[in-house]
């Protein structure tokens, strides 16, 4: 497994985090600042799978 994939999914929780926090307390900028968290995981996930789909994993 690439480690792009294992940092990907530790920022898409991250930002799933952040963003439940901000709407719980009503802080907009920690909502968007977390759903951007998970977009980005969610974007270096798939580099981690089409790496690994190269190398045959």
């Amino acid at each position: 497994m690439d480690k792009d994939r294992i940092e990907g999914s530790a920022k898409q929780a991250k930002g799933a985090i952040k963003e439940v926090a901000g709407k719980l307390i009503g802080d907009a900028k920690l909502e968007a600042d977390g759903k951007a968290d998970k977009t980005k995981g969610k974007i270096q996930n798939t580099i981690g799978g089409i790496k690994d789909a190269l190398r045959g994993k």
